[in-house]
Formats: C-alpha cells, sequence, structure tokens
C-alpha cells in the first residue's frame, strides 16, 4: 500500500518562479530518501499562486521518520521564504489503475 502525502501551498506574489526552481533544486532530498517513490510539482489552473506537492511513500511510519529528519528541516528552510501559507493531507492510496497500453 502507498502512503500518499499532498501539501497544498501559497506562493507569494512574484516569486514563483523562484519557488518552483528552489523546489527542483531541494527535491532531491525527498527523492533519494529509500521509502519515497516519487514527488510531483503542480501549479494550480484556478487559484493564482497556489501549488500542490504530492509524494509517495512505502508507508506512514518511513515517511514520519523523514518528516522529523534534519535533512528534511533543511528542505523546508530553503522553501520557507516564498510561502505565504500553506496546509498538509496524507491518505493511504486504495487502487491504482494505470492506463491502458495503446496501439
Amino acid at each position: 500500500m502507498t502512503f500518499r502525502v499532498m501539501l497544498r501551498m501559497q506562493i507569494k506574489p512574484g516569486v514563483e518562479r523562484e519557488f518552483e526552481q528552489t523546489w527542483l533544486r531541494v527535491g532531491k532530498a525527498i527523492t533519494e530518501h529509500p521509502a519515497n517513490q516519487g514527488q510531483w510539482l503542480s501549479k494550480s489552473t484556478e487559484e493564482e499562486g497556489i501549488y500542490y506537492i504530492v509524494s509517495d511513500w512505502d508507508d506512514e511510519p518511513r515517511f514520519r521518520e523523514f518528516e522529523t529528519s534534519e535533512q528534511h528541516l533543511n528542505h523546508r528552510v530553503q522553501l520557507h521564504p516564498y510561502r505565504s501559507g500553506g496546509s498538509m493531507v496524507t491518505m493511504d492510496v486504495v487502487y491504482a489503475m494505470d492506463p491502458v497500453a495503446r496501439a
């Protein structure tokens, strides 16, 4: 079962591109963790300055271990200057459906 984390981040006006570049640069701290299955940065098409970060993990205990690590704290410190707000939700993936191969 996959444990999924979704962050909703409000980014300060005018620094969106800098935020994206910083996220890309420091994101290795997450994807290099052995329990991480991948992560994605998405920008809202409906709300100005809203981004979503989704990351998948082997399980919740391994995510929580990373969440409290010094490595993750460093990641958050670098992204904090761009944020004006945000929230986090966690979930267990119940089903996953891969796309059908197209001929």
